[in-house]
């Protein structure tokens, strides 16, 4: 498995580029200043680790444990909808408590609210808040 933190470590690094040569294009100025791109929204789904996530489908009560290891250790988190749509999570820079305490929740479904962002076919929200999602009862 170590291959797909080196993978995703090489997809975050390909989506960082752009930025980093946009920033030098504007003299090194956009960074803390630059206005994000997109919509802020909420957004149900369960935080899963992509590592296991996108490696072999791992997720749900089962995988809580691991899910919470991997996250601790440093794998990125994502937001996994009932649509089967992955948000990676991102820490805002102004606030990180949010993201931070995102960590505790792996296999948990919550309500995520944050700027939503999409680059290179990746999907991200900036995380600003979250609660646990409220389930309703099936009939």
């Amino acid at each position: 498995m170590k291959s797909i933190p080196a993978l995703l470590a090489s997809v975050l690094l390909a989506l960082a580029a752009p930025r980093t040569m946009a920033d030098t294009a504007h003299g090194g100025h956009m960074g803390a200043h630059m206005e994000m791109a997109g919509a802020h929204k909420t957004i149900t789904g369960e935080v899963v680790d992509t590592g296991c996530y996108l490696g072999h489908g791992a997720r749900g009560e089962k995988h809580v444990s691991c899910a919470t290891k991997c996250i601790n250790q440093g794998m990125p988190m994502g937001l996994l909808t009932s649509s089967g749509a992955l948000y990676l999570l991102t820490l805002n820079h102004d606030n990180p408590d949010p993201y931070n305490s995102l960590k505790a929740m792996a296999g948990k479904t919550v309500s995520v609210t944050g700027t939503v962002m999409e680059r290179g076919g990746i999907k991200a929200i900036d995380v600003t808040q979250f609660k646990p999602a409220v389930q309703t009862a099936s009939k």
